[in-house]
Parts: structure tokens; sequence; C-alpha cells
């Protein structure tokens, strides 16, 4: 059996067809990745509920997953939040006192734009500042070499 393929990858990788077959079995791969998708068989009293429930279901992260919001997630929870706001959207509440019962059991986390308080600040306003800081020692760095050029070429 061994034999068999090894002289059937020998006689592939002879023709070349050894990148065709890689080709091959990674484009079957990220076919198979994307088609992979979840569906919720959940069903809303209108269409409107319906869109309001993806929106928020988007706007909220998956607690146990990485930069993933809860209709991309497969995890165990995020399906269960997912369940969890259908459920409230059907029964009437509207988006924000679903993202306020949400902050309040998994904290600023669970949103992708957290609000603007103390606590959050530095995600806010870090990049920012950390930009600025870097152009400016950038700026500082390219000065002091201009200057002492400037002063060796005296």
């Amino acid at each position: 059996m061994a034999a068999a393929i090894y002289a059937v990858v020998g006689a592939i990788s002879e023709n070349g067809g050894i990148m065709r077959i890689l080709l091959l079995m990674l484009s079957l791969f990220f076919c198979a990745w994307a088609s992979a998708d979840l569906v919720d068989t959940y069903t809303f009293s209108s269409p409107q509920r319906q869109q309001q429930a993806l929106a928020l279901a988007k706007e909220l992260r998956c607690p146990q997953c990485q930069n993933q919001n809860l209709l991309e997630s497969t995890s165990p929870i995020a399906q269960d939040l997912r369940l969890e706001v259908y459920r409230l959207v059907d029964a009437g509440h509207n988006s924000p006192e679903i993202m306020t019962l949400m902050t309040q059991r998994y904290g600023d986390f669970v949103r992708y734009q957290p609000p603007l308080r103390g606590t959050t600040l530095v995600l806010w306003y870090g990049p920012g500042v950390l930009l600025v800081g870097l152009l400016v020692g950038l700026v500082w760095r390219i000065r002091a070499r201009a200057a002492s050029i400037t002063k060796g070429s005296r």
C-alpha cells in the first residue's frame, strides 16, 4: 500500500502536478470554510424586529471569542446570547435597553464601541496620543540628525 502511495506521489511530482493538487486542496479548504455559515432558525414577529436583532447582534462582541461579534461567532455562549437578544427584541425591548442589559451582565467588553468614560479613555484616545507621540519623536530625531550633519560639514 505504501509503495502505491509513493508511486502516485512520485508520478504527480514528476509531472509538476503536485502544485495543482495542493492548489486544489487549498481552494477546497477555503470554499468549505467560506460556506460554513451559522443558520439561526428563530422566527420573528416582524421583519423590522429581525433587522433590529441582527443589528444588535453585530454590535455586541462575543465574550469568549477574540474580536468576533455575536453573528460571526459559533461558540455556545454567542449562540445563547444571540437567542437572548432575539427574544428580547421580539418581546418589544428597544436597542438601548438591550445594550444596557448586556453591558450590566458582561461589562463594557461586550460592546464594540464602549461608552466614553474615565475607564475607557485609553481605548478612545490612546491610539491617537501614541501616533502623535511617535510623529513628534520622528520629527525630533530627523531634526537632530540634520543638525549633526550641518555641524559636521562646517
